[in-house]
């Protein structure tokens, strides 16, 4: 971290990574330290602060202050090479740890299309906080339906589809610590009934429209729904005595002969006017000749 706090501690490594045999670290024009094999020597100022990892050339220095703010230069003649990194040093804000990440959800039951999620991230203690949200393994980013309020710690997503589900989680970092919370799920209720081409009509697996009088018929209605849809028949624009996905005849006769309709019907996406219930019902129709 560029700059860093006062007080903190900085480790300052090569990359690529090299085995150093020997070398020295200087800030500007001071040395802090040179080292030989296994043996390193610490100069005045930084006795107790300052050490290096004699294979990797990696110094660690603690107890920051303004003053070592600079050019740190590392040198090395096995092998010969030579690096620098210009670093500041400044007094923040006393930062207080984070802990106890929660979430908190405005509405956990959504119907797609017609509501917005909104999720709350907050710490019970904790400052000069930053915040990354998370859908699964992937991070959330803004766009058209997403948007972050409040430095972050909220996040609204508009007209929510089916697979805003989740689970979303918040992660929360500040520059001394950083938590997470547990996920967060939506559940989404929505009702998309498949075409006319997708309601099947089927005699010994074939998905055809004409049979001959006597055979058994299996029709299939198919609705896609959360949760899942009510479906009832219909026969010539009136509903029979059937429900379900399969309606079966048996030894059909020729005056059974005309459209047959399938009416899904989801009651948790019900529209309520002027205190008259509506129901959301889609005819699936086919004639069905014998």
């Amino acid at each position: 971290m560029n700059p860093a706090v006062v007080g903190s501690t900085v480790t300052l490594s090569l990359s690529p990574s090299v085995t150093l045999t020997s070398g020295n670290w200087a800030v500007e024009e001071t040395f802090i330290l040179t080292w030989l094999g296994e043996q390193q020597a610490v100069f005045p100022g930084y006795s107790g602060r300052a050490f290096v990892n004699v294979t990797s050339g990696a110094l660690t220095l603690s107890a920051l202050t303004v003053t070592d703010s600079g050019l740190y230069q590392v040198q090395s003649g096995d092998p010969l090479l030579r690096a620098s990194v210009s670093l500041t040093f400044l007094y923040f804000p006393p930062t207080e740890p984070i802990s106890n990440v929660t979430l908190k959800v405005n509405q956990s039951d959504l119907i797609e299309h017609r509501a917005s999620g909104l999720i709350n991230c907050s710490v019970s203690t904790g400052s000069s906080l930053s915040f990354r949200w998370m859908n699964g393994s992937s991070e959330v980013t803004a766009a058209d339906r997403v948007q972050f309020t409040d430095g972050n710690s909220s996040l609204n997503i508009v007209s929510v589809s089916r697979y805003d589900s989740g689970p979303f989680r918040c992660e929360v970092f500040n520059p001394i610590s950083n938590g997470t919370s547990d996920s967060v799920n939506f559940t989404l209720y929505f009702y998309t009934v498949n075409g006319p081409d997708h309601m099947r009509l089927t005699v010994n697996g074939l998905n055809i429209t004409a049979f001959s009088a006597g055979s058994n018929l299996s029709m299939l209605c198919l609705a896609e729904s959360n949760p899942p849809a009510q479906l009832q028949w219909g026969f010539r624009g009136n509903l029979v005595n059937a429900t379900g996905t399969m309606l079966e005849l048996f030894h059909v006769r020729a005056d059974q002969s005309g459209p047959y309709s399938c009416l899904a019907f989801n009651n948790r996406t019900n529209l309520y006017s002027n205190r008259k219930k509506k129901s959301t019902k889609v005819p699936l129709t086919k004639p069905v000749n014998f």
